[in-house]
């Protein structure tokens, strides 16, 4: 692994005056947020946006402006934003849920604060949501997760009521990111201790606590995993080359590993060693990078950048052993490569339930037949299929099968016959679809007044399903040789124009119990368009790494101002309309928090 300091790329502005104006107010509206500790930073869109929010360091002072990086260009921008924002605060926590980073708690620098805001990064617009149960008390250098629909936040230090006493926090609360309603969670096990400046990841259905400072001025190392749905705790017995106590250092998730950067013991002693810990095996490992990395330092924000920038993670400002807010940003590459998991626990039960029954509906009845279409390797490109085998295995859905030449194929139900050819439904990537099998020849079941069979001889059956295909057929079902078609697939994501593919199919047509047919010695050629997609029940992004289910941005993308359309319960927000500075993939979902 090695380091690699990012120098950002001068933005050419035409507005010369507000150019001249950014100049004259300091390199860091230019070059970015400037020094400062503190702070979060979030990654969207995969990795092509980074926003840095809050923090301490110009002017002596907690900020509460938004700066964005585009990882692509290496430019820095500070976009207008609408709304009321909120106040300057450092020590909050920050967290991406889709294209909304949901910022909660941290101090003003005299009190310690509660208040939820989120900023839509598409309209750029804060918004104060309708909040209903009881949330966390006031705090800062809490942390914060998101696991699936949930947003979790643990821990912190707060006030007591007369303002004269610190408190320590080790309770646990739930957000429901589309409810808005809060919940102080039950949970059984073994909780960690009362601590802050710690750091909390998620994992799957693990939220992971590590590290801090607890109420006795005592540094952690130790790690806790909450299983969120049973929400017992567990201290996971960790072993390798172990972490050193800490506090105030930063936690990247990618995939099952959790870097840890930084942080400090005391003020002699920081940090600027990096170790990664494997979340299934409890495994720690120091690790060596090659080139020059940062300075020690704690309070530092990262994040993930993958998959715009493949395996990377970015590490971001901080404060040194001479309490001096620092500006400078790193980027980690790692050479991992994501694991493509099956992100099920980001679906609601309901939808999970929805997305079971589609493909088990996929069992063709006895009048029906089943359609199969073949993609070659080198014409399509992969999306993240649903897959419950063992990590690290490929595996494919029932309804999919894959080659050794590298030929993918699927199952789809005929649903019905129609003068043109036929409909079908599948599930293809997780995508419920509905399209249609076009006939280049009249179907004569219609031209006949439903008086027609294709009949075959045993050896047309030479194709059968294989590899996790149904083997449940029907004895009508019929494969006969392969015809080349087009198929094309509807984008289900944005609303896109379709992409379209050359590839090929094998259809098998029903059979009717009618005989009739004058042409029954060749196969139909046939054309594959879905034409309607159904709603995408995915909810992307990647824990791992900011989950997302949205599409990717590709890296020669250049458009700022990106495409997307989530709402959110408003409240003191002001107008929507889009701004043209830029805003998963399902990371996942990732969390970046301040620490003191």
């Amino acid at each position: 692994m090695r380091w690699e300091r990012v120098q950002p790329h001068h933005k050419q502005n035409s507005e010369g005056a507000q150019q001249q104006q950014q100049q004259q107010h300091g390199v860091g509206d230019i070059f970015g947020p400037g020094k400062r500790w503190g702070h979060t930073c979030n990654a969207i869109k995969g990795g092509r946006f980074l926003y840095v929010f809050g923090g301490y360091g110009r002017d002596n002072c907690q900020t509460n402006q938004v700066h964005v990086f585009d990882t692509a260009n290496q430019t820095w921008s500070q976009p207008a934003i609408k709304g009321t924002p909120p106040t300057p605060r450092d020590s909050h926590s920050c967290t991406t849920v889709g294209d909304n980073l949901f910022v909660f708690g941290g101090t003003d620098g005299m009190n310690p604060l509660k208040d939820l805001h989120i900023l839509d990064t598409c309209s750029h617009t804060w918004i104060s949501p309708s909040l209903r149960g009881d949330g966390p008390e006031a705090r800062e250098g809490h942390s914060a997760a998101l696991v699936g629909k949930r947003l979790i936040i643990f821990g912190g230090c707060g006030k007591s009521a007369n303002n004269n006493d610190e408190i320590y926090y080790n309770d646990l609360y739930i957000l429901n990111t589309e409810t808005f309603v809060w919940k102080r969670a039950t949970t059984s096990g073994t909780p960690p201790s009362p601590r802050d400046s710690h750091t909390c990841s998620s994992w799957k259905n693990k939220f992971i606590v590590i590290g801090g400072e607890d109420a006795h001025d005592y540094y952690l190392s130790d790690v806790h995993v909450l299983d969120t749905d049973t929400l017992i705790w567990k201290e996971l017995n960790t072993s390798g080359h172990l972490l050193p106590p800490r506090a105030g250092h930063a936690t990247v998730a990618f995939g099952k590993s959790l870097f840890v950067f930084g942080g400090f013991t005391d003020a002699q002693n920081l940090y600027n060693d990096l170790y990664a810990l494997d979340v299934d095996t409890g495994v720690w490992t120091k690790v060596i990078t090659t080139s020059d990395g940062p300075s020690a330092r704690f309070s530092v924000a990262g994040d993930c950048l993958d998959p715009v920038k493949g395996g990377v993670l970015v590490f971001l400002g901080g404060c040194n052993k001479s309490l001096e807010a620092l500006d400078d940003m790193y980027y980690l590459y790692t050479g991992l490569v994501r694991e493509k998991e099956w992100r099920l626990d980001k679906l609601s039960l309901r939808k999970q339930l929805k997305l079971k029954c589609q493909e088990q509906n996929l069992t063709p009845p006895h009048d029906k037949a089943l359609v199969r279409v073949g993609m070659g390797a080198d014409t399509y490109q992969p999306m993240i299929a649903p897959t419950f085998g063992q990590p690290g295995r490929q595996n494919f859905p029932l309804n999919q099968s894959q080659s050794p030449q590298g030929k993918k194929t699927f199952q789809a139900k005929v649903t019905e016959n129609i003068p043109v050819g036929y409909t079908i439904e599948t599930v293809i990537d997780g995508k419920p679809l509905r399209g249609i099998l076009f006939s280049n020849k009249p179907n004569s079941y219609h031209a006949a007044n439903h008086n027609f069979s294709r009949k075959r001889t045993a050896a047309e059956a030479g194709n059968v399903m294989s590899n996790g295909d149904y083997n449940n057929k029907s004895k009508g079902s019929r494969i006969p040789k392969q015809d080349a078609i087009d198929h094309r697939l509807v984008d289900g994501v944005h609303g896109k124009e379709p992409t379209v593919h050359e590839s090929k199919t094998e259809a098998a047509i029903p059979v009717l119990k009618n005989p009739a047919s004058s042409d029954t010695s060749q196969p139909p050629k046939v054309n594959v368009i879905p034409v309607q997609s159904m709603p995408n029940l995915e909810d992307y992004q990647t824990n791992d790494a900011p989950s997302s289910n949205k599409e990717v941005p590709i890296e020669d993308r250049t458009n700022d101002a990106p495409d997307c359309s989530t709402e959110v319960p408003k409240e003191n927000t002001a107008a929507t309309a889009k701004d043209t500075v830029p805003s998963q993939d399902d990371r996942t979902a990732t969390t970046s928090d301040a620490t003191t």
